[in-house]
């Protein structure tokens, strides 16, 4: 029967291949009203049989928790490649705004101007650097590896960019919640300090780091690191490990030891704070770190760190109290006349004489020091130089630090009696000599009534003892007599380049003029007659010895005086120091010359003086033109003078002036009052001799002056 050939029997017998797989449980199809019981019925009930299924065996169910893992890994790739994409985007845009690579070069370092003085030692720096290069073995050791210390310790690791820097200083910055770390290479530093500005973004980061890749694969380590150092900013204008040393220790960077070293490699994190001249302690503090991670990195020794601990660096005050300063930016005043574009550094000697320097500004500063507020009285200028007009000490103010401005260079101001030489150089050109007699008498021209310092009159008096007493009437007299235009003349010969006004009251020194220009027309009474113009350079060669400029022998504005005139002047002005207002500024064994000046209001007072070797003139006043308490050339300004030859002619031999043989002979211990100046505040009033007045008499020559005038 059909339903018997279907019947399955059950077997026990497993195929040998089958035989470590047996499998006893029961399918659906085997349980009780299974599909297999629900087949077998539907067969026996005779119906049509339906179509054998087949059934897909199940997938095996995958777990969740991988399939999200691979998902978030497939997600960081996709992520990853995308912000590779994106950063090399950014790098692209930033590096676009650079010039080409390919026509990179590294910018040239401004060139220094070294200003040296005549005995071959440096005066000052000057151009935007500040400093000479210096090459990297020219440096002590310790030096370079200062800075490699404290700013880039893997320095020598890196490829221009350091990731663990980078790494680190962000932590340290997260740790300590503020930015007190950078992660700048040297490199990176150098690429900002050669190209880019010092603003502080993320685009500059980003061509900081380029131009720090361009710079490490065209140049050593030791390249990039000499570039640094000598491009880096120090502070106080000083750019470059040479003008950093000078400015801050008065020498070399060849020669600064390991503790100063120490201080301008730590000196570069913040020039302004850490100034050791400014914030000694912070800067002790900083050089501290410094020699302590020289040691941590085996670069010092512990001998060689103790020692330097020991001994912290002190900063220098710049020689002179920084007066030098002075005659250098006159140096940088003139420069231009005598070299043209600066391509290299260079080096500029000079006339000046620094212990003549150092001499004229102690001078200055310890008298206004001592009298200063009892005279109110603020400021000076100082001026000193050889007969030929060789610029040997100029200070243009008392302290240079609180005031740049140069007072000896660029105040005009008046001169008062000290410009009456050139009337009295005028009359005797014309035929008048030191024996001919003026009456001291009331002068009134147009109303304007000018009076001698006492406001007393003596009646006839020679010019000799009227140009050494500095009595205004008869100056005033001899200015009219022999033309004020005739004096401008004469003035300018000499020097004198200021604009003058061709008046009556020129015999007062009622012109303005700057204490350089007076102190180069009184060297002409110096040297015999010659005109000079003031010169401070006399050599200008490269770095590598290439002579650019040389002084040519000679020079000057030719013979401005003859001997006979030249020899009564010189007679003269000596007189002011035998009877007249430069009394106290003799120096014993010298013959001198010279003339004092004081202004009607006390602005301004002059001492203008000289010897057969030097000629020097000192102004004292204030700024603001604020009047001072009676201060005349022939107290401040004469004590500043004789303080000063005092100093610098002490070992020289005297030198007689031009024309001296023919000097009237009186005897130096004849104390006169000068009539135009104050007595000594030391000796008594009643102490001193007063000239004795002679009675009024007048002239046909004095009562023609004033008709004589309109004529002009």
């Amino acid at each position: 029967m059909a339903n018997g050939r279907d019947r399955r029997e059950p077997s026990f017998e497993t195929p040998a291949t089958d035989a470590g797989a047996m499998d006893f449980r029961l399918s659906p199809e085997d349980r009780a009203g299974g599909r297999m019981a629900q087949k077998r019925s539907s067969q026996g009930g005779g119906g049509s049989p339906s179509p054998r299924r087949t059934t897909r065996p199940k997938k095996a169910k995958r777990k969740r928790g991988g399939s999200f893992l691979r998902k978030l890994v497939y997600s960081g790739v996709v992520l990853c490649l995308w912000g590779i994409i994106a950063v090399g985007a950014i790098v692209a845009y930033y590096a676009a705004q650079l010039p080409p690579i390919d026509q990179l070069t590294v910018p040239k370092r401004p060139p220094n101007i070294a200003i040296m003085a005549s005995d071959g030692s440096l005066i000052a720096n000057r151009g935007e650097t500040g400093g000479q290069t210096v090459a990297l073995k020219e440096l002590p050791p310790y030096l370079p590896k200062a800075f490699v210390a404290i700013e880039d310790r893997r320095f020598y690791d890196h490829f221009g960019v350091d990731p663990m820097g980078i790494a680190r200083a962000v932590f340290r910055n997260l740790h300590r919640g503020g930015v007190s770390q950078g992660g700048s290479t040297l490199t990176q530093q150098l690429a900002k300090n050669l190209f880019l500005t010092q603003e502080r973004t993320a685009s500059r980061k980003i061509q900081e780091a380029i131009l720090a890749l361009w710079l490490e694969r065209n140049y050593t380590k030791d390249q990039i690191l000499e570039l640094y150092l000598n491009r880096v900013y120090f502070g106080a204008g000083a750019y470059g490990v040479e003008a950093a040393a000078q400015r801050y220790y008065g020498k070399s960077a060849r020669n600064v030891s390991l503790s100063e070293a120490a201080v301008l490699a730590g000196l570069v994190q913040a020039p302004s704070r850490l100034a050791p001249n400014r914030n000694p302690a912070a800067a002790q503090a900083r050089a501290e770190l410094v020699i302590a991670a020289m040691n941590d990195l085996g670069f010092i020794t512990p001998g060689m760190t103790k020692t330097a601990l020991g001994a912290p660096a002190q900063p220098v005050r710049p020689k002179g109290a920084g007066s030098m300063n002075y005659a250098a930016d006159y140096v940088m005043d003139v420069l231009d006349d005598f070299v043209g574009t600066i391509e290299s550094d260079i080096v500029v000697s000079t006339t000046i004489d620094p212990s003549m320097q150092a001499a004229a500004e102690r001078a200055l500063v310890d008298e206004l020091n001592a009298k200063g507020q009892k005279f109110n009285v603020s400021q000076g200028a100082f001026v000193a130089l050889q007969p030929d007009g060789a610029l040997k000490a100029l200070v243009g103010g008392r302290d240079y630090e609180a005031s740049q401005f140069n007072r000896a260079t660029a105040a005009r101001r008046q001169p008062g009696s000290s410009f009456k030489p050139f009337i009295y150089l005028t009359a005797v050109e014309q035929g008048r000599t030191p024996n001919d007699v003026r009456d001291d008498s009331p002068v009134n021209y147009k109303g304007w009534t000018p009076e001698n310092y006492d406001r007393k009159f003596r009646g006839p008096v020679t010019l000799r003892d009227a140009l050494a007493l500095s009595l205004n009437t008869i100056a005033v007299k001899l200015n009219l007599e022999v033309g004020p235009k005739a004096v401008v003349q004469t003035a300018q010969r000499l020097g004198i380049t200021s604009p003058l006004q061709a008046n009556p009251s020129l015999a007062l020194g009622t012109s303005e003029v700057t204490p350089l220009e007076l102190v180069s027309a009184y060297a002409a009474f110096a040297n015999g007659g010659t005109g000079v113009i003031p010169y401070v350079i006399t050599q200008v060669k490269t770095t590598g010895g290439k002579v650019v400029y040389k002084r040519p022998a000679g020079g000057g504005l030719g013979r401005v005086m003859d001997p006979g005139a030249l020899a009564m002047m010189n007679e003269m002005m000596h007189n002011t120091f035998v009877i007249g207002t430069a009394r106290r500024a003799q120096v014993p064994g010298w013959v001198m010359a010279g003339k004092t000046g004081t202004t009607n209001d006390y602005k301004d007072a002059w001492f203008v003086g000289f010897t057969g070797s030097l000629v020097a003139g000192v102004w004292l006043g204030n700024d603001d033109g604020t009047l001072t308490k009676r201060v005349t050339g022939g107290n401040l300004p004469t004590e500043v003078w004789h303080n000063f030859m005092n100093v610098v002619l002490k070992d020289q031999k005297p030198v007689p002036l031009p024309g001296s043989e023919y000097f009237r002979q009186i005897p130096a211990d004849t104390p006169v009052a000068s009539a135009g100046e104050v007595p000594d505040a030391g000796v008594p009033e009643s102490g001193w001799i007063q000239p004795q007045p002679q009675p009024a008499r007048t002239t046909s020559r004095d009562k023609n002056f004033f008709e004589k005038l309109f004529g002009l």
